[in-house]
């Protein structure tokens, strides 16, 4: 079985990388491309009928001939993946596929954003999957993260965000998700025993799912 991976970060492909292998699957298996200028043009024209979503249609069909599945690890595309309409392999949204994960995991439920821009989309998105199970959601922006990751000052931000999850499972929260995938390896660094959901597995998850 082979996944493409469609990233606009290129830290995303060491991150979604690492998993599937230890998942199982071989670098041979695995494709990553990255297109940091679809993030762009999402972020620029975001319509439905602009052009970004036809060259996010685009990248991702031309992944699709040589997949058995195509992973979209950019929350940004997920408006331009929802508009493709039916394809011939399973095209997963890392950000909807952890958000079904997150909302089927607890009753009280926190999402944890690094960036601004992204807490609205990620309310939408989480309580969207949430009123299937009746979960409450709240999402949260830690302070600075989003801008120490840009600065390289990657053990300070993989710091906070374990902070963060931290404060969150004691304040009572059952579940906590990582809205960003890279946010994943701070886990190591957390004092509690539980674990945040993010979605690097949950995306692999749902690839074993679809097939």
């Amino acid at each position: 079985m082979r996944i493409s991976f469609l990233h606009t970060i290129d830290t995303s492909e060491a991150v979604f990388g690492l998993a599937a292998m230890k998942a199982g699957w071989s670098s041979d298996q695995i494709r990553h491309t990255t297109r940091e200028d679809l993030r762009q043009a999402m972020a620029q024209q975001s319509a439905p009928n602009c052009g970004a979503h036809g060259r996010v249609h685009e990248a991702v069909r031309s992944l699709m001939a040589e997949a058995d599945a195509v992973i979209v690890t950019c929350a940004t595309l997920g408006p331009a993946i929802d508009t493709m309409g039916e394809t011939s392999v399973p095209i997963i949204r890392a950000d909807a596929a952890l958000a079904k994960a997150a909302s089927r995991a607890g009753r009280n439920l926190v999402v944890l954003c690094a960036v601004e821009s992204s807490v609205a989309p990620n309310r939408e998105l989480f309580e969207l999957h949430a009123a299937a199970t009746g979960a409450s959601v709240t999402v949260r922006l830690i302070p600075n993260a989003w801008a120490l990751y840009q600065e390289g000052e990657t053990a300070a931000c993989m710091a906070a965000c374990a902070q963060a999850a931290d404060e969150a499972y004691a304040h009572g929260f059952d579940v906590v998700a990582y809205a960003h995938p890279w946010m994943a390896e701070s886990v190591e660094l957390m004092r509690s025993e539980c674990r945040p959901i993010h979605g690097v597995q949950a995306a692999l998850d749902a690839v074993t799912d679809a097939h």
